[in-house]
């Protein structure tokens, strides 16, 4: 798997602001067959940054209705990557 293809999208919410203030943690939504190693070694090269750790997570899909149809929304990947003291990801930094 490339690392490009492992980090699907950036999650940002007012959770995730203070996490980032306090501890330093980023998250992003990553390819459901990632492991941690994966997902270490895709943000190290892509954001050239130095990672200290990976919590991960699968977070399940939701049901959804619309009129008389039912769906099911897809399970995704959740990463949540602790960074070294002083190295920043400036994706997120605009806000």
């Amino acid at each position: 798997m490339m690392e490009l293809d492992i980090i699907r999208r950036p999650l940002d919410t007012e959770k995730l602001d203070k996490q980032r203030d306090a501890q330093n943690q980023y998250a992003f939504e990553v390819h459901r067959e990632a492991t941690k190693l994966d997902v270490k070694r895709a943000v190290e090269q892509y954001f050239k940054v130095k990672v200290l750790s990976v919590r991960t997570a699968i977070i399940r899909g939701k049901e959804k209705k619309i009129g008389r149809s039912e769906g099911r929304r897809p399970n995704w990947k959740k990463a949540l990557v602790t960074l070294k003291e002083g190295d920043a990801i400036s994706l997120f930094e605009g806000k």
